[in-house]
């Protein structure tokens, strides 16, 4: 990903946020037979190996994990994003030197992908990450509500993903290009939406003035 410093995330604390709020996560592998992409629910474990590790699952029937990878998987994290209207910059008035763009946060993971089916591993995934998107929830659910023998039978439909991180690019795009009048112009606009990912958005700029 391109990320010019400016844009740069590099606190740890504030990457491993970025990664959780983001609910379905992507997969992408390269072989022999080309690129694939896969999108999957992950659970971050921030304290496992030096970088954290990514862990999740795809359908056995998914051709994804039977092909052999080159190199790293990579596991992109989208975040929220924005439409940054020209109108939105006081400078506009001034000289009309401005241009549309896009404010956006994105995660990108690379490591090297394992795949397995480990009735016993896959029942801890598969609880963990269960466990992680019920939270909060007043009528939470949990693997053992279902019958032992209906989770057997599902365990046997699914592969697991393990992936320890090995680099992490990390972007918030959030108009720190721009003079604070600017920004505070983008960060009005996109409070006055209706899009709750500009919303969103406009709660990052806040924080950049």
């Amino acid at each position: 990903m391109y990320t010019p410093e400016i844009f740069a995330e590099h606190d740890r604390k504030q990457i491993a946020s970025l990664i959780r709020s983001v609910g379905l996560a992507t997969l992408v592998t390269y072989s022999a037979d080309g690129l694939m992409a896969t999108p999957l629910p992950l659970v971050f474990a921030e304290d496992e190996a030096e970088h954290g590790v990514l862990h999740g699952h795809i359908a056995r029937a998914n051709p994804q994990w039977q092909q052999d990878a080159v190199g790293d998987a990579l596991v992109i994290f989208q975040g929220p994003d924005a439409y940054v209207h020209p109108g939105w910059y006081p400078t506009k008035a001034e000289h009309g030197r401005v241009v549309p763009t896009w404010n956006y946060v994105a995660v990108h993971a690379y490591g090297a992908v394992e795949f397995y089916d480990d009735p016993n591993r896959l029942l801890e995934g598969l609880s963990a990450l269960t466990k992680r998107f019920e939270a909060g929830r007043q009528d939470q659910w949990s693997v053992q509500d279902a019958p032992r023998d209906y989770i057997e039978a599902q365990l046997r439909g699914i592969i697991g993903v393990r992936i320890p991180i090995r680099r992490i690019d990390a972007k918030q795009k959030l108009s720190q290009n721009q003079p604070s009048r600017n920004r505070a112009g983008v960060k009005a606009g996109l409070s006055a939406s209706s899009r709750h990912k500009d919303r969103i958005i406009a709660e990052k700029i806040s924080q950049e003035l």
